[in-house]
């Protein structure tokens, strides 16, 4: 069964910069395209940007474009979401997730398996 493992969260000052990572194991990582969501409190889970399996498209919500940039390494198996100019509003639990031969998507059924969220938190 597949494993995500998420990290590089934390408090950053608004204009700041996180790198986060997600660590896949348990399967062959090239057979999933890979995305990121993010969970305010109180709010619905909400998606932030996918990447396909060959890591050659990405596709980003209208809200973090030009300041996002999501990457994989798939000899490391691993995907990265550097976020930059992050701003109070985008505190939230960001849950990396993965989708067995799929191009992925912004929908949160179209994943498969999911991590157990890394907290990012941007101070005002």
């Amino acid at each position: 069964q597949v494993q995500l493992v998420e990290s590089g969260g934390g408090l950053v000052q608004a204009g700041g910069s996180l790198r986060l990572s997600c660590a896949v194991s348990g399967h062959i990582f090239i057979r999933y395209a890979m995305g990121w969501f993010r969970q305010a409190a109180g709010k619905e889970r909400e998606f932030v940007a996918t990447i396909v399996r060959s890591g050659g498209n990405t596709f980003y919500a209208d809200s973090v474009k030009g300041r996002f940039t999501l990457s994989r390494d798939n000899a490391k198996d691993t995907v990265y979401l550097q976020m930059n100019s992050l701003k109070p509003e985008e505190t939230a639990v960001y849950y990396c997730a993965a989708a067995l031969f799929k191009s992925g998507g912004s929908r949160w059924s179209e994943y498969d398996s999911w991590g157990q969220g890394t907290q990012v938190t941007v101070s005002s």
